[in-house]
């Protein structure tokens, strides 16, 4: 059977490098941009390697599980692996320095700026917060991480092997086909490995990145204009209500929502979970990790964090320019990357 590639795109004129082919590239991976990758690179199904913005570099024997991210904070941070790094399920790792010799669990995030030296294993869920440095030797749990231990001989060589006995889930093949009912501005970029299941409606300039699951069921999930749902999200509608999420709004890497309303100019945090009947309010800033309650209202201007999510301080007027400028990033991504995909597939 012959090896799988990965789906390589190249952004601003440059390919990504490979030392060598990946050893294994799941159904609906994806290296974009400017990225490096080392030797012996196993890449699970629906990951994302994605460098637009600045560059990715990763080193040899590189593991990185199922619909897990990789990317960069656009001209300030790049994401930087070292050698013998393993990623699990479902984790985000973004604009950080990861050192070699390190095991990085399932759902784990880490921020930007943050450096992870070597030598050191990230607990299923962890959360590494941005700038944080986490010390050589430990096993870290919690969010945000800390230590709980030092870490045995040879344990990280062991975990590494677990993970990799733990082989790939193989989806079935993604799918960009919204369902009857469902409208989408011309100018909306979906990439070709989000699945879209049920009525969308989406306008202009919003975005569905790589990797997405929306899945309406028998509701509908509606996006306004400029807002961008980033990679490796999942959004299902399973109690009838669907999903609305307001113009000029973020939803980050590897979310998790339930039926729920988002207002205008809001960001949800990368590996943030919003629950069923959550409500956001306009201009709120919902902290990477962090997760709502069945039913929970965040109310407009606040910024959230923490698992249950509760209020924490009034946004100031930077956060709210950050969020501004992260939609205005988007959607020059999603005007390139709509233009670079069209032109592969008139190439084939």
């Amino acid at each position: 059977m012959p090896r799988q590639s990965p789906h390589i795109l190249s952004y601003a004129g440059v390919a990504p490098v490979f030392a060598a082919p990946p050893v294994h590239a799941g159904v609906g991976s994806a290296v974009l941009g400017r990225v490096t990758l080392g030797c012996r690179a196993w890449l699970g199904a629906l990951s994302v390697i994605r460098a637009d913005g600045h560059f990715v570099r990763v080193g040899d024997d590189f593991r990185l599980g199922p619909r897990s991210t990789l990317h960069i904070n656009h001209e300030i941070f790049p994401c930087i692996v070292g050698d013998r790094v393993t990623v699990g399920r479902n984790a985000c790792v973004h604009a950080c320095t990861v050192g070699s010799d390190v095991v990085i669990g399932d759902r784990v995030v880490i921020l930007d700026g943050a450096v992870v030296e070597d030598g050191v294993v990230l607990g299923d869920g962890a959360t590494v917060f941005p700038n944080k440095r986490v010390p050589a030797g430990f096993l870290y749990e919690g969010s945000p991480a800390k230590p709980v231990r030092a870490l045995e001989a040879g344990e990280v060589a062991r975990r590494r092997e677990e993970a990799a006995r733990g082989g790939d889930d193989e989806p079935a093949a993604p799918r960009a086909a919204p369902g009857p009912r469902s409208s989408v501005h011309a100018s909306v970029f979906i990439a070709p490995s989000a699945a879209v299941r049920g009525r969308l409606v989406a306008a202009e300039a919003s975005s569905i990145w790589y990797s997405n699951v929306l899945d309406a069921g028998e509701a509908a999930i509606e996006i306004g204009a400029n807002t961008n749902v980033q990679d490796n999200t999942h959004i299902r509608c399973s109690a009838g209500r669907g999903v609305i999420i307001g113009a000029n709004s973020t939803v980050g890497h590897n979310v998790t929502m339930a039926d729920c309303v988002i207002g205008e100019r809001s960001l949800i945090g990368i590996g943030s979970t919003v629950a069923e009947g959550t409500v956001v309010g306009d201009g709120v800033l919902l902290a990477a990790a962090a997760r709502t309650t069945p039913g929970q209202v965040l109310e407009s201007g606040w910024l959230y964090a923490g698992s249950p999510a509760r209020r924490f301080a009034r946004l100031d007027e930077a956060k709210q320019a950050l969020t501004a400028l992260i939609i205005q990033q988007y959607c020059q991504y999603a005007r390139d990357f709509n233009a670079l995909e069209h032109r592969v597939q008139a190439a084939r």
